[in-house]
């Protein structure tokens, strides 16, 4: 038999210049049993196509691929009172703490000076006078006429604002 043409179709074939019909001429080809040994390695190439056909797919087939591109449902989550209030609670207690450091650290810094320990047994007077150290720093009677002089000062100025108009 002269497998010539065959040879020629199979050249083509690679080449890109084969038609359809020729292209099905060499599948029914290499569908026979009996192919010549030089031919023999281009058997499986054309052959493939035949042998996918006859497997086809498998009973399992639409399971596998549902289970692969189903979407998992999610449940919603129950949203609490609590569990909603929970980011505005860390966020006071953040305020609390940061205004807390900063008071210890005003009043450390304020009280730096002040650390003196005042014992009672230690302390002594400071005056050797017994009379200025029982006057009073204001007197009553000063702060009595403060009060009175703000008042006629107050008067003074209503007086003289009834003048201008």
């Amino acid at each position: 038999m002269d497998y010539k043409y065959i040879e020629q179709l199979v050249e083509r074939y690679w080449n890109g210049e084969t038609s359809l019909e020729e292209e099905q001429i060499l599948r029914a080809f290499f569908r026979q049993k009996e192919i010549p040994a030089s031919l023999l390695r281009y058997k499986v190439f054309f052959a493939y196509e035949n042998r996918e056909k006859q497997k086809g797919l498998g009973d399992d087939f639409d399971t596998k691929i549902l289970e692969k591109i189903e979407i998992p449902t999610i449940k919603a989550k129950r949203l609490t009172l609590r569990s909603r209030l929970m980011p505005l609670m860390k966020a006071a207690a953040m305020v609390a703490v940061v205004m807390l450091i900063g008071m210890i650290a005003e009043h450390s810094m304020d009280k730096q000076g002040e650390s003196m320990i005042y014992v009672h047994d230690e302390y002594s007077e400071t005056s050797s006078e017994p009379e200025v150290a029982v006057q009073q720093t204001v007197p009553e009677d000063s702060v009595k006429t403060m009060a009175v002089e703000d008042e006629e000062d107050i008067s003074k100025d209503e007086e003289d604002i009834s003048k201008e108009k």
